[in-house]
């Protein structure tokens, strides 16, 4: 239905908001959530918020060792700040066989998964076999190998009756989903052109940075992150995203197949961190053994970069990932993108001119007088189920101009998420398109895996 994620983007900062405000109401609990393992920070952002019919206790299963204490205490700042403290309670099993533990006691219904990637394919088929939702961080798969048993494991968990879904946060981001909702405005965008390699119809580029703050802290990352083997190459993580919001924007809730995508150009390339770096970031003094493979002039060069040309139905898309060190003073990681119409480009930027910050502008790309393509414009934001969106005449470009509320913050994004999943835990089904277009993603993110290499 048109504009039903766009309203459900709305709803959920609703219902987060109401869902935080309303703790000592004590609604009925429906859902209790499992942590696995949890290597990365994206697993407590899960739980930055409370939600009002889940278990405030969660069942923890994972190795003792940094990785746990660095989880929780991310929580516990959660439950100690200032402003709407949360209230969860983490109850904790470290025994070598946490992950046989969490599936025979089964505490809970819903299993977080986000941390060390070389076993998340593992654990999500063997959550769904046991008989539990899995709501699991990106990247679900990091080889073509694992892609076989994720296939298995969609297989698996519709035959169980569970939902498995994976954490798309930048559909929350607002630029990008206005990005979406004015695509869709034919006397406005026009159409979608379907490009060339050289000139793409959509373009998407994330940079991200390996030393930066979450929830007001300095950043720890686990020594294993630095590891393509565990976390993935930058070419199948953070590429998720980006070919999820191709999907999504080119073709809104339709069900893609794997047999529509055709990769035609991958590359990768490392970024190199001395030392210096490398203890800033993960307080360990030296390379560990496993990282010596990837140390050369006492540099560890990371393949965490990697961008792709491909088709979908036709349509030319490039996706590029960049990791850098950190960023500069005053700005932090950023996403650009353009998505080319026959009317007007719809274009992301977030540089010095919008103060680090993604800013939509809206170019004339038809060549419609300035006063028509400014009345399309007003026409079209009057019809998006966004309010007080206005535009600003940016020389030759218009600049849309959002309220400060819509925008949530990437941190944000992860409960808005999680409310979503939960909405459709309760329903019983996700959308009929979320299942194939998943697939369909890992598929193109391993073809160009294959053809990187």
């Amino acid at each position: 239905m048109k504009h039903t994620l766009t309203m459900m983007l709305i709803g959920s900062i609703i219902a987060m908001t109401l869902s935080a405000a309303g703790q000592g109401s004590e609604p009925k609990v429906r859902f209790r959530l499992m942590t696995i393992d949890p290597g990365h920070f994206h697993a407590a952002l899960i739980q930055k918020f409370m939600y009002a019919d889940v278990d405030p206790r969660v069942q923890v299963y994972a190795p003792a060792g940094d990785d746990l204490q660095q989880h929780l205490k991310r929580i516990e700042q959660f439950n100690s700040r200032t402003n709407e403290p949360t209230a969860w309670q983490q109850e904790l099993y470290t025994g070598d066989d946490f992950l046989e533990k969490a599936l025979t006691t089964k505490p809970g219904n819903i299993v977080v998964l986000a941390g060390n990637n070389a076993r998340k394919t593992e654990y999500i088929l063997k959550c769904v076999q046991a008989g539990l939702h899995v709501l699991a961080d990106k990247p679900m798969a990091i080889t073509t190998a694992d892609f076989t048993k994720l296939q298995e494991a969609f297989i698996v968990a519709e035959a169980k009756g569970v939902l498995l879904y994976d954490i798309m946060t930048e559909r929350f981001e607002i630029t990008t989903a206005l990005q979406r909702e004015l695509s869709r405005n034919q006397a406005l965008f026009g159409t979608l052109v379907r490009g060339t390699a050289e000139n793409p119809a959509i373009t998407k580029e994330s940079v991200h940075h390996f030393s930066k703050t979450v929830a007001g802290m300095p950043l720890k990352r686990p020594q294993w992150f630095f590891d393509v083997q565990q976390e993935g190459e930058g070419i199948v993580d953070v590429t998720t995203h980006l070919v999820d919001l191709v999907q999504w924007e080119a073709f809104p809730d339709q069900a893609l197949q794997p047999r529509d995508v055709k990769v035609m150009k991958a590359r990768r390339w490392s970024t190199p961190l001395t030392r210096e770096q490398f203890r800033k970031v993960t307080g360990a003094e030296t390379f560990p053994n496993f990282l010596r493979k990837d140390v050369k002039d006492d540099l560890l060069h990371v393949y965490s970069n990697g961008e792709f040309t491909y088709t979908l139905r036709g349509v030319h898309a490039k996706v590029s990932v960049i990791w850098n060190f950190e960023a500069p003073p005053g700005t932090g990681d950023t996403h650009a993108s353009i998505m080319r119409g026959t009317r007007a480009n719809l274009v992301i930027r977030q540089g010095a001119n919008e103060q680090f910050k993604p800013v939509l502008h809206v170019e004339n790309a038809g060549g419609a007088p300035a006063a028509e393509f400014e009345a399309a414009l007003q026409s079209a934001l009057a019809a998006i189920p966004f309010r007080a969106i206005s535009f600003k005449r940016d020389g030759a470009t218009w600049r849309i101009v959002v309220p400060e509320h819509y925008n949530a913050g990437h941190e944000a994004h992860f409960a808005q998420v999680t409310q979503n999943f939960l909405n459709y835990v309760r329903a019983g089904q996700l959308p009929s398109w979320e299942r194939p277009n998943m697939l369909t993603k890992y598929a193109t993110i391993m073809q160009a895996y294959e053809l990187s290499r």
